[in-house]
């Protein structure tokens, strides 16, 4: 067994704290790697304190890990000692239905996806923990190369926040030619942003919130709408030929979709409490849900963000911080992105 120093959560009321626990030794089929940093998702938060099920606690939430290689298991194919890899959301799945090896092990067919954390492993008893720590230990399929081009501050929230954007972006093909909104500019939207703008795509950021005009231009945004001010939704109606929707507060779906052309797609990558709830007057328009990607996809979008020099925009903090973080998350206080230093535990 491997020694671990990491922060969780002992309950869904209580803050995370300092605790020390242990991993299982390396296999000939894992690598052990040490973490060198680890975004906050908003879905930790939702985790650690048992929102949207019961939670397995303690609770060692994180699943944006980019780390070093410490030690290879003998079967561990490519990776080595030294070599810069990353981690998201998943850390195994049976290997050997359809779904798993077409490499969408999201949706592996025996229900054995092991996520990185509040989950088990495939032996269903053994709780996963994930990278508010120092070390994990993974089973190979499940580790990704990081390009040592990319700055790894940077690269942590592609391992969620990225490809949760990235994937429904290229299953559906968008590019040049197209017009995009992105509704929202959070860790989801601003990935989104860059992404559908680095494919060719014409961008517009919608938003209720005025200051965020400034921040979607730099971001490469081509135009900003204030959807609160009918002279500028006006032009949009009837304009997009897809919305890529980051928002997990309520709003009303049937007005969005009024801005998108015949055909047009509403992409959902934020879940509002409660669900999606239509009136069936969007008619001749779909809406489609998109949750993360697959292995083979998430090293596809690491290796496109590496052409186009693509990292999340981050807000680095001592691991001491990260319960104010999470406050502060909750305020949509960050821009856009916070990653936990490891160095810091």
């Amino acid at each position: 067994m491997i020694p671990v120093k990491g922060y969780a959560a002992h309950n869904q009321q209580d803050p995370l704290i300092p605790w020390d626990f242990e991993r299982r030794a390396v296999g000939p089929d894992d690598v052990e790697i040490d973490i060198l940093y680890c975004g906050i998702c908003h879905s930790d938060i939702h985790q650690v304190r048992s929102e949207w099920r019961p939670g397995i606690y303690p609770m060692v939430p994180g699943h944006e890990i980019v780390g070093r290689v410490v030690t290879a298991g003998e079967n561990a194919g490519k990776f080595k000692a030294g070599d810069l890899v990353g981690i998201g959301c998943m850390v195994d799945s049976c290997h050997e239905c359809p779904s798993c090896k077409s490499g969408h092990e999201q949706f592996c067919e025996k229900g054995q996806t092991v996520w990185t954390y509040n989950s088990v492993e495939r032996d269903r008893k053994t709780p996963t923990y994930g990278g508010y720590s120092n070390k994990i230990v993974c089973n190979k399929d499940f580790v990704l190369s990081v390009p040592k081009s990319l700055n790894l501050k940077g690269v942590a929230p592609l391992l969620c926040a990225g490809i949760t954007t990235y994937s429904p972006i290229k299953k559906w093909g968008i590019g040049k030619g197209h017009k995009v909104g992105v509704l929202g500019l959070g860790g989801l939207g601003h990935m989104a942003v860059k992404f559908a703008v680095a494919l060719g795509a014409e961008v517009t950021l919608l938003s209720r919130s005025e200051n965020k005009k400034q921040d979607a231009h730099r971001l490469g945004a081509h135009k900003f709408c204030n959807t609160q001010d009918n002279e500028q939704v006006k032009p949009l109606k009837r304009y997009f030929d897809f919305i890529i929707d980051t928002v997990s507060a309520p709003h009303d779906y049937d007005w969005y979709m009024s801005l998108l052309k015949d055909n047009g797609v509403h992409i959902c990558v934020g879940l509002p409490p409660g669900g999606l709830k239509l009136s069936g007057l969007s008619l001749n328009r779909a809406i489609t849900g998109s949750s993360i990607g697959g292995i083979p996809e998430t090293q596809e979008m690491l290796d496109f963000c590496a052409e186009h020099q693509i990292t999340s925009d981050v807000e680095v903090i001592d691991i001491s911080y990260v319960n104010q973080a999470y406050e502060r998350v909750l305020k949509s206080d960050v821009r856009y992105r916070f990653v936990i230093d490891m160095a810091t535990i």
